[in-house]
């Protein structure tokens, strides 16, 4: 899952994007708002940490603008601003959830798989799909009750087709979930990870559409 974090104090953004990658989340680090808005047009995110305090441009204003814009990922605001109207003015400039600094990392990462949970329109945390049971906050796979180990990478590759089960998926989509913006990716890198997963989930698990891309298929019967 790839989140853009927008905050501009260096020390909380490293140790956010440090404690967060041991979550399997991929995160893009930008300090403002100019920054912010350049990066959700070159790449593809599935939600946003946003602060308020920004440099260039207060946060709320930015959310309000990105909204009417329709850019509509969830937006969560990490912010020291406690006051019930600040809350308030933040959730309702947009904002899908709201936490206050200091905060604790289980408590952040918990709120983003709920956000990510709702805006995939599942009603719980554990995904299921024909036999595969996913717990993406645990990161543990099982197929038909039995463990699976998978990669961060293979992980946030399965993910991906989890939550959009009926849509055919790009290379280009694919890799924009699994990797930042500034990191190097190997022209093969996707058809590694997808060679991994049929390999330990079944041949049929991820069907190749020529042409177009990749789509969710089904894992293998159990022996």
């Amino acid at each position: 899952m790839h989140i853009l974090l927008v905050e501009d104090d260096a020390q909380i953004a490293d140790g956010l994007c440090a404690a967060l990658a041991l979550e399997n989340f991929t995160v893009d680090h930008v300090a403002t708002a100019t920054a912010a808005e350049q990066a959700l047009s070159l790449g593809h995110f599935d939600a946003v940490i946003l602060d308020l305090g920004l440099p260039d441009e207060d946060g709320v204003s930015w959310l309000e603008r990105m909204r009417r814009q329709q850019h509509d990922l969830p937006v969560l605001i990490l912010s020291a601003r406690d006051s019930v109207a600040q809350k308030v003015s933040g959730l309702q400039a947009g904002a899908d959830d709201y936490l206050l600094k200091p905060f604790d990392l289980r408590e952040l990462s918990a709120r983003l798989h709920s956000l990510l949970r709702r805006s995939s329109g599942r009603s719980t945390h554990v995904i299921e799909h024909e036999g595969l049971m996913v717990n993406p906050s645990h990161l543990e796979v099982t197929l038909h009750g039995v463990p699976v180990n998978l990669a961060r990478r293979e992980m946030a590759l399965l993910l991906a087709f989890l939550n959009n089960p009926k849509r055919i998926l790009s290379a280009e989509y694919l890799q924009d979930a699994l990797y930042g913006l500034g990191d190097g990716v190997e022209s093969n890198a996707i058809n590694v990870h997808i060679y991994n997963l049929r390999r330990k989930l079944g041949s049929s698990m991820i069907q190749t559409v020529r042409g177009l891309g990749f789509r969710l298929g089904v894992p293998d019967e159990p022996a």
